[in-house]
């Protein structure tokens, strides 16, 4: 059985003889890049910076609440943003694994712009298992790169340091409850983002769509099971399609944009099944969604796929 103590013994040992010198981490604020910084911050203390990229394909409020979580935490931390660096290295792109390569490489051109600054020569981050599992390699094929795989540029200026590779994401929570880390039960989004709950092209117009959708879906399902009427989904998220529709505003024809919602139940993120969400809560998403871009998207559909065949996330 998974000893989440002893883990982070050996990780601590084994981290300060791995990292000679200066360190930074990619910090995004989820379980698996806070328990990372956590752990190196134990192992090298100062030596640690944690940067946090603001893509510009962030969720509702994100960067604020990161950057005021890793001041909690006492973690030396910057907040990047590279938000126009990102539309435009995506602008025309439609294809999923173009946009999780692309989008894998600007990360680590930013980390190494900012490592060169703090004078490190090790880049950090909170890949676990399923990452490079469904990135594909030798006998194993490709279900979908993952940025922090996938997208890794051959010519990296920086050591690659990854606490949490052989972990999945249950293992992962046992450890961020050892740590007494406040985001442990926080639930998994992806390291592209928004740009990947965007069919198409990601542009600054779609991304504030999904934003907007993905708060509402967020605040419906944790209000619902707050009050009991559900259990709270391990993840639960908005897609914004990229076709149109014909539809109804009063007594005007409108054509907008198609919302997929998506909740589901795992342990490992390698199977799922989708949430059995009572359909007066999918209602009010419904509405609400209609409501508040009556003038983009006037159709709401909820995703009832399994992983397999479908995988989590729609790219």
């Amino acid at each position: 059985m998974f000893n989440a103590e002893k883990f982070i013994e050996e990780q601590v040992v084994k981290i300060r003889a791995d990292v000679k010198g200066k360190a930074i981490i990619a910090a995004s604020g989820g379980v698996d890049s806070t328990v990372c910084a956590a752990l190196v911050s134990r192992s090298i203390g100062d030596r640690l910076l944690a940067v946090y990229v603001d893509t510009g394909f962030m969720r509702k409020g994100e960067t604020d609440s990161v950057d005021k979580m890793l001041r909690r935490l006492g973690v030396n931390h910057i907040v990047v943003d590279a938000s126009d660096e990102y539309f435009n290295a995506l602008k025309g792109v439609t294809d999923p694994e173009r946009k999780r390569k692309i989008i894998g490489e600007k990360f680590i051109r930013v980390f190494e712009r900012e490592a060169k600054k703090f004078g490190a020569d090790y880049l950090v981050q909170g890949t676990i298992a399923p990452d490079w599992i469904e990135s594909g390699g030798g006998l194993r094929d490709t279900i979908k790169s993952h940025h922090n795989v996938g997208g890794l540029p051959d010519d990296m200026e920086v050591k690659l340091v990854e606490p949490l590779r052989d972990l999945y994401k249950d293992e992962v929570r046992k450890v961020a409850r050892a740590l007494k880390i406040e985001v442990a039960e926080k639930q998994p989004f992806p390291g592209p983002a928004l740009a990947i709950r965007v069919m198409g092209e990601a542009t600054r117009e779609s991304v504030a769509i999904i934003r907007e959708a993905c708060a509402i879906v967020e605040e419906e399902i944790e209000k619902a099971s707050a009050a009991g009427k559900m259990k709270l989904p391990w993840q639960y998220f908005a897609v914004l399609l990229p076709v149109k529709s014909v539809g109804v505003q009063g007594d005007i024809r409108a054509y907008g944009f198609t919302i997929a919602v998506r909740a589901v139940d795992s342990v490992d993120a390698m199977t799922a099944v989708y949430s059995k969400i009572p359909h007066e809560v999918i209602e009010t998403i419904s509405s609400r969604i209609t409501n508040r871009m009556k003038d983009k998207v006037n159709r709401v559909v909820y995703d009832v796929t399994n992983k397999p065949p479908a995988t989590i996330e729609w790219e």
